[in-house]
């Protein structure tokens, strides 16, 4: 029987994430209730990290809500979808109205938005809860993104903003918004995510078929990049793989690893809602389609019998710095369109859903403990705190001057890479970005010329106010719809 009402947060889901999760708040002191439906997981934890903390451990569902201090609050770190499901419905029951039901998992933002408003129908708070950082992330302090109710805030904030990543004394956690927001910002974190992977591979592609290098000096190329404006989590550990070495086989550790990435939802929800909401997230999508791509084996292994790479230039760098910085300079570049663009999808996503979400406080909170904290956070912080009405932070002066500063470079990589027949397709789908919007007219008309003609869709002009058809089948005279 677990101890009654001492506990001042549980845990219910013991895999990895949970148990490291429950770790980390015990570590902080609070007294930890733990639940696992196999309750050898919950023996376990406490056997092996009783001592870094107060837990509560319980084999039954009953006694894990009875150890609870009200109003009580429970993380679920189940799989997402039904097996989330079940468990709040298994809980409902046990609980008594104004008690917290959180959930840490990669939830659809759609899903919670669903959760919350049956949940406050019992009486119950709800609060979707995007957490950051992986295995390591959970136990010494992620970034945190509840969404849910103010109230609910109230009891989880100090909570969350104890165990979340601490950067210059600021905690990397802050109170997102109402019901599906913190999901919601969550899953355009892990898009920005998908973007910026799939820049560094490309990268990493570039530079050794441009170079002819091998991995382990590609390595120091990018721990020479850490050191400047790219610094950045997946810069300092995408040198750490690079340099590792193989111990069955003595090669480098990226040539014995399949070339075909999985990917868990969240990139392709993030396309989706984007689609949604009308917003080009033309960097992610390209990033989320490459790891697609790259799983269909039989369809790549027929294209490489049907046009063979002999067809291709052979790639010749003869200025190997000046190549090494057109790639940097680049890939920065692209970096930021493709935090420009998730930036543009949280305010949409914000207004769609009435959620007042801070854009410059997001940034403050992924600074620290997330995959994608990197140094130019704190400039995006300051960017949208100066001007909360940005229409775009490409145009933030900061990041205007060294996109400008970049976009020789990115032409040369992006004419060079299609020259040679290496895929580069998110550096090549950011530049086309960048130059759709800055161009003074796009083929767009065309386009609406097209759609009046075959299915009367009707136009604008630019001479005058109104919308117009034109006559196309017949005399072809103009009318105003």
């Amino acid at each position: 029987m677990a101890e009654q009402a001492t506990a001042q947060i549980g845990v219910t889901g013991l895999a990895v994430m949970g148990r490291n999760l429950a770790r980390n708040l015990a570590r902080n002191g609070f007294t930890v209730a733990v639940h696992n439906r196999s309750p050898e997981r919950t023996r376990s934890l406490v056997a092996e990290h009783g001592d870094e903390g107060r837990f509560v451990p319980a084999e039954s569902m009953a006694d894990f809500v009875a150890a609870l201090e009200r109003p009580r609050a429970v993380i679920v770190m189940v799989k997402a979808g039904g097996p989330t499901d079940a468990v709040i419905d298994e809980l409902v029951p046990l609980l008594d109205a104004g008690d917290i039901i959180v959930d840490c998992g990669n939830a659809h933002f759609a899903d919670t938005r669903r959760r919350e408003e049956a949940l406050r129908g019992h009486g119950l708070h709800f609060v979707g809860t995007g957490v950051s950082g992986g295995e390591e992330g959970a136990l010494r302090g992620p970034s945190i993104m509840p969404g849910g109710s103010a109230e609910s805030y109230r009891k989880l904030g100090p909570i969350f903003e104890k165990i979340a990543a601490q950067v210059d004394g600021v905690p990397c956690c802050r109170h997102i918004g109402p019901d599906g927001a913190g999901h919601f910002v969550k899953m355009v974190h892990n898009g920005i995510e998908y973007a910026d992977m799939q820049l560094i591979a490309e990268a990493y592609d570039l530079l050794r078929a441009g170079l002819g290098a091998k991995p382990a000096e590609l390595a120091e190329i990018f721990r020479d990049w850490n050191a400047g404006e790219l610094e950045s989590f997946l810069i300092e550990i995408t040198a750490d793989v690079l340099a590792h070495r193989d111990a069955a086989t003595g090669r480098a550790f990226v040539d014995v690893v399949l070339d075909q990435a999985e990917q868990k939802g969240t990139g392709r929800w993030t396309v989706q809602s984007a689609l949604d909401l009308g917003i080009p997230i033309t960097g992610i999508a390209e990033a989320t389609f490459a790891r697609s791509l790259s799983g269909h084996a039989d369809q790549r292994a027929a294209a490489r019998r049907a046009f063979p790479a002999a067809g291709d230039k052979t790639w010749q760098v003869t200025d190997r710095d000046a190549f090494v910085e057109d790639v940097r300079r680049a890939l920065l570049a692209s970096k930021i369109v493709a935090y420009a663009q998730g930036f543009d999808q949280i305010r949409a996503g914000s207004r769609e859903y009435d959620w007042d979400i801070d854009l410059g406080g997001t940034a403050t909170i992924w600074r620290g403990g997330c995959i994608i904290r990197a140094r130019f956070l704190d400039r995006i912080r300051q960017a949208y705190d100066e001007q909360p009405d940005l229409p775009t932070l490409l145009v933030a002066p900061w990041f205007a001057d060294t996109v400008n500063d970049g976009v020789p470079s990115w032409r040369r990589v992006v004419a060079e890479s299609a020259r040679a027949g290496v895929p580069a397709p998110a550096f090549a789908s950011s530049l086309a970005y960048f130059d759709a919007l800055r161009a003074e007219r796009l083929p767009a008309a065309l386009i609406q010329g097209l759609r009046d003609n075959f299915g009367a869709h009707t136009y604008h002009r630019v001479d005058r106010d109104g919308t117009f058809h034109t006559r196309w089948a017949s005399d072809r005279t103009e009318l105003e719809a």
